[in-house]
């Protein structure tokens, strides 16, 4: 006969198996395949091939991994219904963009992994939400900028990777809010420079690793860099590894007299050519005669919309000309067309 003590013991075994059972059956429900765990509040959706994410995913989950699976877009509301996840690995898939507001609801979040996807570019705001976020991964994705302040309510943040993008260049204080940052990771992207003061907050980093980009140690703009490197040499791990473009020399040891070249290095989508500008600075506008055309004929006839957005005098004259020419070639062809009709006529 069973003894009081060994019957509860079967129970309590029986129902812990049974709850479970049922937790996993609630998360497999509709044919679902991740693997749930009531008591750790974990969902495991990892390595199942899948194309989108499971409805059916508990609400009070905390930790969720939907890494190597074949994920390549998300849903603006994927994770609504999930503010109490605290672990979110979106890692080896095949993201290309992430929806505005996506990551909005995980208030709770302190880890999103999102290596190894296809990412090119960040919306603006995407991890304004995350402000308990202490981890996260965006290495080796195909990052060719950053958006202005992307990281800012990101205060508790402690590591960062960036490494293995296609980074071009930096915003101008984009790590001005990481104050808890410790780890940033930064190595094979694109970069010849960073913005001045660029580190100047980051008063708690350990580790920095910016090897793999081609620094242009020919401008000035390196100077920055290279007393940075120095001065936190030997309180920031792997700093003094970073090497001009080509391997040629470190960073450190770079000197104004070598870095003697005032740069520029625009923004590839607004930047104007340069000989553009060097005509437009030399134009004398005295040379230029003022033609009386009224305002609204200036916005009918170059299709500017806002009243604001007037052009010069030069765009006038370009654009007149312009005009001219297409109605000199249609008087020309016309003319040849009339031409041989009537030689076809005398035929």
């Amino acid at each position: 006969m069973i003894g009081p003590v060994l019957a509860a013991c079967l129970l309590i075994i029986l129902s812990t198996a049974w709850i479970s059972q049922a937790n996993g059956a609630t998360c497999k429900k509709d044919g679902g395949v991740c693997t749930c765990n009531d008591q750790t509040k974990n969902v495991d959706c990892s390595s199942k091939e899948l194309t989108a994410i499971p409805s059916n995913i508990p609400t009070d989950t905390d930790r969720l991994e939907l890494d190597y699976n074949k994920l390549s877009s998300l849903s603006a509301k994927a994770f609504h219904s999930l503010s109490s996840l605290t672990f979110l690995d979106l890692s080896y898939n095949q993201l290309q963009a992430l929806p505005v507001g996506v990551f909005d609801h995980l208030v709770n979040l302190n880890e999103l992994h999102l290596r190894q996807n296809q990412l090119k570019s960040l919306p603006q705001g995407i991890f304004d939400h995350l402000t308990k976020l202490t981890i996260l991964w965006l290495s080796e994705n195909k990052l060719q900028s950053l958006p202005h302040g992307v990281f800012d309510e990101l205060t508790e943040l402690k590591t960062l990777h960036l490494r293995e993008n296609q980074l071009q260049r930096l915003p101008e204080g984009v790590f001005d809010k990481l104050t808890e940052l410790k780890t940033l990771t930064l190595y094979n992207n694109q970069l010849k420079r960073v913005p001045d003061k660029a580190f100047d907050k980051l008063s708690k980093l350990e580790m920095i690793v910016l090897t793999g980009n081609p620094w242009d140690c020919s401008c000035r703009d390196i100077l920055y860099l290279s007393n940075w490197i120095r001065e936190k040499k030997g309180t920031v791990s792997n700093i003094e590894a970073a090497e001009c473009d080509g391997g040629t020399k470190a960073v450190l040891e770079i000197t104004e007299e070598e870095a003697a070249e005032d740069c520029v290095y625009p923004n590839t989508t607004t930047a104007i050519p340069t000989t553009i500008i060097t005509t437009l600075a030399s134009s004398n506008d005295d040379d230029i005669p003022e033609l009386p055309v009224p305002q609204e004929n200036f916005q009918k006839f170059l299709g500017y919309q806002e009243p604001d957005h007037l052009p010069t005098q030069p765009q006038c004259l370009m654009s007149i000309s312009g005009y001219l020419g297409l109605m000199m070639s249609l008087v020309l062809t016309s003319a040849a067309i009339l031409y041989v009709i009537h030689f076809l006529k005398k035929a």
